[in-house]
């Protein structure tokens, strides 16, 4: 089965909060996304709220339940106990945690997994004791795979940011694809699934297909937003579909 499209509505939010006004409208777009066949939506709420807000989330959840019972809701983040009592309150399918500090513009890194061990287990444990499918955000390497899986999370989300920044240089892309594909092999063989995201495109998503066949999931914002102020965000989601092999 090809790998499912969340969209992530991040800049759509930063888009809105230029103004004080409603508009573009989070969970309007993220209707259209949904009905247009993506299979979920993302979003990445940061303490400063400088796109994603928390209230937004319940709208989200409302939307997905009343509308796309089907569909799945991913809330990523820094695990600090704000952020874990926001989806606890919100209640996603899916918890994707990286290693962000606050300030960062975006998520750039994976979780350093040996090191960050005792800090994810009872993280997970406890997201796990909720019901929620967990994800950690990870650097496209082999070595961290095991502890990953140790920490009784069900999936990876391996960065595909290197990769997507290769996008005028085909000889550094097969590379970067070498890498997560070598991951992904990694990860299987611990058991875990695999999703991928960051700086995916509809050009550059079937040669990861390709590469990652049994891929869960992409999580994709910025190039999806960008495409859709030129082709709309129901053409936008089915020509991402399309690239994901629907």
């Amino acid at each position: 089965m090809p790998a499912k499209l969340s969209v992530n509505l991040n800049a759509v939010a930063l888009l809105r909060n230029r103004r004080d006004l409603p508009w573009p409208s989070v969970t309007a777009l993220g209707r259209t996304a949904l009905a247009a066949g993506a299979h979920g939506l993302t979003v990445h709420p940061r303490p400063d709220e400088r796109h994603t807000r928390h209230s937004d989330l319940p709208e989200i959840r409302a939307l997905i339940d009343d509308e796309f019972p089907d569909a799945e809701f991913n809330v990523e983040g820094y695990p600090s106990e704000d952020f874990l009592r926001l989806v606890e309150a919100t209640q996603p399918e899916q918890v994707t945690l990286v290693p962000d500090d606050p300030a960062q513009p975006t998520s750039d890194h994976g979780w350093n997994f040996q090191e960050s061990s005792m800090f994810l287990n009872p993280i997970v444990k406890r997201l796990k004791s909720n019901g929620f499918r967990v994800s950690l955000f990870a650097d496209p390497e082999r070595s961290g795979m095991a502890a990953a899986a140790d920490t009784g999370a069900d999936r990876v989300e391996l960065y595909t940011g290197p990769y997507g920044g290769c996008y005028d240089n085909e000889k550094r892309a097969n590379e970067e694809l070498s890498k997560l594909e070598s991951a992904a092999e990694a990860a299987f063989a611990q058991g875990l699934a695999v999703n991928g995201g960051h700086d995916l495109t509809v050009a550059n998503l079937a040669p990861l297909m390709a590469r990652i066949p049994n891929l869960s999931e992409v999580s994709i914002g910025h190039g999806l937003t960008a495409d859709a102020l030129e082709y709309g965000m129901a053409a936008t989601v089915r020509r991402f579909l399309r690239s994901c092999g629907w």
